[in-house]
């Protein structure tokens, strides 16, 4: 007679990587490296598309490249923790549904449901964003918005899972990580708590060592240290770049001309009339969405005096477009706070030399603490708005 194989239970998952303890403590250092990841990725969305009720500072002049660095390597981070966590809890899969009691079980479906929603969502994120990281795209959604709507499904869904098993980590996070000496004498060949320690040490140990490995990125320091950073000093006049003067199909006029308008007024000036005016030199970094920076001189105009020159009213929010025709960030607004910062400038040279096709030649926006994005290459109009 052939016998049916048995179905698992959770009891039959015995290795102390499996305890309610692991779990707990790996739900919590997960818990924060979402809640890191969250809260600095609202920040980077507010400031690429902020809400009437929203400002970000100009100083200081590092804090973007901070805020997103913290964003994409406490999402790295939370890759291994992630998969230590799915390990540590899986044999509750096997938990059989109590069929017979109707109440239990639609509890039980809802809990199950929202874990493979946190589970597919959390695996969305974190997938979606390396790919981001590394700019290939391999699908048809745009990217940023679907990041942005999924990323507060995965909070939601955190906030419900921690509600549900609140009791259940309180009580295990109650629980030493050492186990007591009576547990130790009643099973002398086996120690669990040794084990328990190494699992989380290692989980803990595989995260740090994937930020270590990317974070050159964003920390200079750190560039010999971090083998797979994505990006470092290399690029043209030694700082990368995301789109080439090629790819946004650029063609700057032999008779370019910088338009400056406003409300009842409009002025245009020359490359030559523009390198004429008052220069000032500032060390600013490019800090990119994907998580890279990089710190370069930039010499041009203050926006602020530029504005003064033309006449046009400053304390406001300025348009800038670009030559680029087809770009989804061929223009950018600039709020008032950054254009009246006298480190906010409208560059004409990078490190000494003026600036290659691909930096933004004739001119390009820099301004303190804003994502790479929105410093505006190759600008050809300046707009004050009302």
């Amino acid at each position: 007679m052939i016998r049916r194989p048995r179905i698992p239970v959770p009891e039959d998952f015995t290795a102390p990587s499996h305890s309610p303890l692991v779990a707990a403590r790996l739900g919590l250092w997960l818990g924060v490296a979402f809640g890191l990841c969250f809260g600095t990725g609202l920040l980077s969305h507010f400031i690429q598309h902020p809400p009437g009720w929203f400002t970000w500072p100009t100083r200081p002049v590092n804090l973007y490249r901070i805020t997103q660095g913290v964003h994409v390597l406490s999402g790295v981070a939370a890759i291994p923790l992630l998969l230590a966590k799915l390990w540590s809890v899986y044999p509750r899969l096997f938990v059989r549904p109590p069929l017979r009691q109707p109440i239990r079980l639609s509890a039980h479906a809802l809990e199950r449901l929202s874990v493979l929603v946190l589970v597919c969502a959390a695996f969305f994120e974190l997938v979606t964003g390396l790919f981001n990281v590394a700019q290939s795209y391999p699908w048809g959604f745009f990217f940023p918005t679907a990041h942005y709507a999924v990323a507060w499904l995965v909070a939601g869904a955190i906030l419900l899972h921690v509600a549900v098993k609140l009791p259940v980590a309180r009580a295990a996070l109650s629980t030493p990580l050492r186990g007591s000496r009576a547990v130790a004498a009643a099973a002398p060949g086996r120690d669990d708590s040794s084990e328990r320690r190494a699992f989380l040490r290692t989980s803990v140990g595989v995260a740090g060592i994937a930020v270590l490995a990317t974070a050159g990125v964003t920390v200079p320091w750190l560039r010999r240290a971090s083998p797979l950073a994505w990006r470092s000093a290399a690029g043209p006049q030694g700082i990368p770049i995301n789109r080439t003067a090629a790819a946004a199909r650029i063609v700057v006029p032999p008779d370019w001309r910088l338009e400056i308008v406003w409300p009842g007024g409009r002025e245009t000036l020359s490359l030559a009339e523009l390198a004429a005016l008052p220069q000032h030199t500032a060390e600013l970094p490019i800090a990119c969405v994907e998580g890279w920076s990089a710190s370069a001189h930039w010499t041009g105009v203050p926006v602020v005096q530029l504005l003064r020159w033309a006449g046009a009213p400053t304390g406001r929010a300025v348009r800038f477009t670009s030559l680029e025709t087809d770009g989804l960030y061929a223009a950018s607004t600039l709020p008032g706070a950054h254009t009246t910062d006298p480190l906010t400038l409208l560059a004409l040279r990078i490190n000494g030399e003026q600036l290659s096709p691909d930096h933004g030649y004739p001119c390009r926006l820099v301004a303190p603490s804003r994502p790479g994005v929105l410093q505006t290459k190759w600008v050809a109009r300046l707009e004050v708005l009302r």
